[in-house]
């Protein structure tokens, strides 16, 4: 199975751990201003489990995130900065340089999350002014990332905008979508994957991700519709549900889930491999053991 390329697994948890700090909206962000390092050593956490890829801390780095303001989801709960311009850049360039740690042992992925709130479609801005958001952090990750990874992305909306704003780079597109926990063949909007097709077939990969993994199959049988590399990294937290996604809530109010370890979270990985997935690795609440039982199971 030399033809399965190894994804990373998540980032804020793994920083919740190691850093001692409690989950709070930004709080991976944060962790970059207080122990500087810290991210690398997750990195190389990573790489030393198996990992091909890792992907940067820059998921949380957007304006709208930043500036903690009256008309963002996160009002007052954004990160005070004196100068959020600066900072928006310079944390940006944190994020890559904690990267660095393991640059030439491994591809790294630009990491590009959603606007406004994960999982939320309604949230985001219109279709040029999200182009042009997504597309700035996307144009300062290029130069020193392999390929853009545009993660959890809700709707259909959403994934024709994160293609656009990435295709105003010289770097491949991975596309990743964020599907409903109990019907793996719809996104978090409510619309089909299959409606995500047409959009998803003009990136360089496309994978189901921030999601549960029994559901991940459902949405793979419809992206190898693409004709392009697909793939999954799944949750080992307890299900998304329908009052989490109303808001108000942040990661902090789910919990790992007990039945998820490495050998089981491995199993569901060999299905989506057997399945014919090339792209696989681990989302939140997995660690570098589940990453390295995948690479075990690979035979790495």
């Amino acid at each position: 199975m030399a033809d399965v390329t190894i994804l990373d697994g998540g980032m804020g948890q793994e920083l919740i751990r190691r850093s001692g700090q409690p989950a709070q909206p930004l709080w991976s962000t944060q962790v970059m201003i207080d122990h500087p390092g810290l991210v690398a050593g997750v990195h190389s956490d990573y790489v030393d489990a198996g990992a091909q890829v890792v992907t940067t801390n820059s998921y949380a780095i957007h304006r709208d995130r930043l500036r903690g303001s009256s008309s963002n989801h996160y009002a007052g709960e954004g990160i005070e900065l004196p100068d959020r311009e600066a900072e928006f850049e310079a944390l940006l360039a944190r994020s890559l340089d904690e990267a660095d740690a393991v640059r030439g042992k491994a591809q790294v992925a630009g990491s590009i999350g959603p606007l406004g709130a994960s999982y939320r479609s309604d949230l985001n801005p219109p279709f040029d002014e999200a182009v042009a958001l997504y597309a700035e952090v996307a144009k300062a990750l290029t130069p020193r990332c392999d390929v853009l990874l545009f993660e959890t992305i809700a709707s259909v909306e959403a994934a024709r905008t994160c293609l656009e704003a990435g295709r105003q780079t010289l770097r491949p597109v991975w596309l990743a979508l964020t599907v409903d926990d109990e019907d793996g063949s719809l996104l978090r909007s409510g619309e089909s994957v299959a409606d995500a097709v047409a959009v998803a077939k003009d990136a360089d990969a496309v994978l189901a991700n921030c999601s549960a993994p029994e559901v991940m199959p459902a949405a793979l049988e419809v992206l190898a519709r693409t004709g392009v590399a697909y793939g999954a990294y799944a949750n080992a937290f307890t299900q998304i549900t329908k009052a989490f996604l109303e808001g108000g809530t942040t990661a902090s109010d789910l919990s790992a889930r007990r039945d998820m370890g490495p050998e089981a979270y491995a199993d569901h990985a060999m299905t989506w491999v057997e399945m014919g997935a090339t792209i696989v690795g681990g989302c939140c609440e997995t660690g570098p053991a589940h990453i390295a039982e995948i690479a075990r199971r690979l035979g790495r």
